[in-house]
C-alpha cells in the first residue's frame, strides 16, 4: 500500500526476507542464501575515495566495510538458520515476480491480482494474497467474490490508462478497489448475492486508478504514498449517492448515537478482549470473525515478522483507547477500534520510516493518537449517514510522516526505496554508514 512501485525500484536491488532484530542497531543474519552487492545511490551517489573497500550483503547483514582477506564471512552460515526455500515465499517475493516476466500474461496478472488483495495491510506477496482470499472465505464468500471483481476491475482500468507497469505489477493500483467491492457488500441493504451490486462495484473500482493518479502527482511533491484515499474517495461517493432508502441500491442505515450508552465495567470480559486483537486487524478487510483476522496476521507474517508485531500491537492500542473513552464494549469487540490504529502502527513502525526504536515508539504513538481521531471522524460522519473507513487512518499516519526532525533515527523512507521493514532497515542502515564515513 505504499505509494510508489515495490518492484522494480530505482536501485533494481534484490530483495530476500531477513530475520532481523528489530530494536538492536545492526540488522541481524540473513536468512536467504545471500545478498548481492547492494549500494545506496539514490540519496548519496556513488563513493569514489574508497575503491578498495566494499559494502557487502553476502548472508551477513552487518553493514561494515570489508576488506576481502580479513573479514570475510561465510557464504554458508546463513543458510542454516532457515531452509533455503523460505527465503523465497517470504518478503516482496522479488525472485518469483523476476521469474514471471517472461511467462504469459494470465500468469503475471494473477500475481498482480493477488499482491492487489494483500495490499491493503502493505505486502506484496502473492502467496500472503492467497491467504487474505481465504480469510474472506472465511468470512463470508460474497465478500471474497466482490473484492475479487473490483481488484480484476482496478488492475485492468490501470492497464488500459498506461499506468506504471512496475506500480501495477506490485498491486498498487488494485488495493483500494480490494476493500471498494468488499466493503460496498458488507454495506448493501440488500444482502449476500444480490448479483446487481456487481455493477457499481465495477464501476466504482473503474474510479480507483483515476482517484490514485491523481492524487500521486500532487503527493509526489513531498514523496508520500496515497494509502486508501482513492477507496475512501470512492466509497464515500457511492454511499452518499445511494443511501439507505435508495430503490436500486440502498446501503445500510448509519444513524449517529442519541443516548448515552450503558458501559457496566462488570461486564468485561478479557477473553473477548483478547478475540479483539484480531478482529480488529480483520476489520481492515470489514471482516469481524477473529479466525479471518488470524489469517490475516499469517499472511502479514509470512511477508514481515515486523508488521506482524505491529499489525498486533496496534489493535491492542486501539482497544485501550477504546477503554479509556468508555466506549461501548460491543464496539471494541467488533473490533471497530483497533483498525485503524493497526494499519498506522505498520505504515509508521518500519514500512514508511527505518524501524529503530525511536520510530517504533513514534509508531505506538501514531496508532493512539488514529484511535482517538477515528472517533472524532466517526462521529461527525455518522451525522450525514456515512461510515467513517479509514479516514482517520489516512490523516493521522500523513500527519506524522510529515512530521520533520534533527533526529537522525527517525528517517523516513523514499518511496522509491519502500519494500519491507526488514529490508527498508538494511537500507537505513547503509545510509546512515555512508553519512558517517563520507561526512559533507
Amino acid at each position: 500500500m505504499n505509494g510508489l512501485s515495490l518492484i522494480g525500484s530505482a536501485s533494481d536491488a534484490p530483495h530476500g526476507h531477513l530475520r532481523t532484530d528489530p530494536f538492536g542497531t545492526k540488522a541481524s543474519e540473513a536468512a536467504r542464501r545471500g545478498f548481492r552487492q547492494l549500494s545506496v545511490v539514490l540519496a548519496y551517489g556513488p563513493d569514489k575515495e574508497e575503491p578498495e573497500e566494499e559494502i557487502a550483503m553476502e548472508d551477513s547483514s552487518t553493514i561494515a566495510k570489508l576488506d576481502r582477506g580479513e573479514n570475510h564471512v561465510s557464504p554458508y552460515q546463513g543458510r542454516r538458520s532457515l531452509p533455503k526455500a523460505l527465503g523465497y515465499i517470504t518478503g516482496n517475493m522479488k525472485e518469483f515476480a523476476d521469474w514471471l516476466k517472461d511467462k504469459p500474461v494470465v500468469l503475471q496478472f494473477i500475481d498482480w491480482v493477488l499482491r492487489g488483495m494483500a495490499q491493503v495491510v502493505f505486502v506484496s506477496n502473492p502467496i500472503s494474497g492467497i491467504l487474505i482470499v481465504v480469510g474472506l472465505l472465511v468470512q463470508n464468500p460474497w465478500w471474497a467474490l466482490t473484492g475479487c471483481v473490483g481488484t480484476v476491475v482496478s488492475t485492468l482500468t490501470a492497464l488500459l490508462l498506461s499506468q506504471d507497469r512496475s506500480a501495477i505489477a506490485a498491486g498498487l493500483q488494485g488495493y483500494n478497489a480490494t476493500l471498494v467491492g468488499i466493503l460496498m457488500a458488507v454495506f448493501s441493504d440488500k444482502g449476500n448475492y444480490f448479483w446487481w451490486l456487481l455493477f457499481p462495484v465495477c464501476a466504482m473500482s473503474m474510479t480507483c486508478p483515476v482517484f490514485s493518479s491523481a492524487m500521486s502527482s500532487v503527493f509526489c511533491k513531498w514523496d508520500l504514498p496515497v494509502f486508501t484515499l482513492p477507496f475512501n474517495m470512492a466509497i464515500t461517493m457511492y454511499l452518499a449517492a445511494t443511501g439507505h432508502y435508495n430503490p436500486f441500491f440502498p446501503s445500510k442505515l448509519i444513524t449517529p448515537v442519541t443516548s448515552v450508552p450503558n458501559v457496566t465495567w462488570t461486564d468485561l470480559s478479557a477473553l473477548e478482549l483478547l478475540k479483539s486483537v484480531p478482529v480488529g486487524v480483520g476489520q481492515i478487510y470489514g471482516c469481524d470473525n477473529p479466525w479471518t483476522g488470524g489469517i490475516f496476521l499469517c499472511a502479514i507474517l509470512l511477508s514481515s515478522p515486523i508488521m506482524f508485531l505491529h499489525a498486533a500491537i496496534g489493535s491492542l492500542l486501539g482497544i485501550a483507547a477504546g477503554l479509556s473513552l468508555s466506549a461501548p464494549f460491543e464496539n471494541i469487540y467488533f473490533g471497530l477500534w483497533g483498525f485503524n490504529s493497526s494499519l498506522a502502527c505498520i505504515a509508521i513502525g518500519g514500512m514508511f520510516t527505518a524501524l529503530t526504536w525511536q520510530t517504533h515508539f513514534l509508531a505506538v504513538a501514531c496508532a493512539l493518537f488514529t484511535a482517538y481521531l477515528g472517533i472524532s471522524v466517526s462521529q461527525v460522519m455518522t451525522v450525514v449517514g456515512l461510515p467513517a473507513c479509514t479516514w482517520s487512518f489516512c490523516l493521522a499516519t500523513l500527519l506524522f510522516l510529515l512530521v520533520t526532525t534533527e533526529n537522525p533515527n527517525i528517517y523516513r523512507m523514499p518511496l522509491s526505496k519502500v519494500t519491507y521493514p526488514e529490508e527498508n532497515r538494511i537500507f537505513y542502515l547503509q545510509a546512515k554508514k555512508r553519512i558517517v564515513e563520507s561526512p559533507l
